[in-house]
C-alpha cells in the first residue's frame, strides 16, 4: 500500500517556499500572461476551402488557447478570425492536446 511507504524528509527544506508557488500555474512558460476570454474563433486553411469553429479560452496580443471538439484536421499554419476582432490573421500551432491548441499570431 502506498500510504505505508515512509519517505525521508530533508529537514533543511521543510520551511522553504518554491519560487513560483504564488503563481496559479507554476509551469507557465509564456513571456506574457493571457487574459481569460470566451469568444468564438474561426480557423481557415486550404485557401479558405476548409474552416473549423472553436472557442477562445484565453488570449493575449501574441497568441491564444482555443478549444475544439476534435483538432485532428487542423494544420500547423492557418488563418484565424476571433469574434470581436475586425481582422483575419495568420497563426501557427505551438502545442496541441486532444481538444485544445495553443497558437501564436504571426
Amino acid at each position: 500500500m502506498m500510504s505505508d511507504v515512509k519517505r525521508p524528509v530533508d529537514e533543511r527544506r521543510v520551511g522553504e517556499k518554491l519560487a513560483d508557488a504564488d503563481r496559479p500555474f507554476p509551469s507557465e512558460r509564456r513571456a506574457a500572461g493571457r487574459e481569460g476570454a470566451t469568444r468564438h474563433a474561426r480557423l481557415f486553411w486550404n485557401h479558405g476551402g476548409c474552416m473549423l469553429l472553436g472557442v477562445v479560452l484565453d488570449q493575449n496580443a501574441h497568441g491564444a488557447r482555443i478549444r475544439f471538439g476534435d483538432i485532428c484536421a487542423v494544420p500547423d499554419a492557418f488563418y484565424i478570425e476571433i469574434e470581436g476582432s475586425d481582422r483575419v490573421r495568420p497563426a501557427v500551432i505551438r502545442w496541441r492536446s486532444l481538444t485544445e491548441i495553443g497558437v501564436a499570431f504571426e
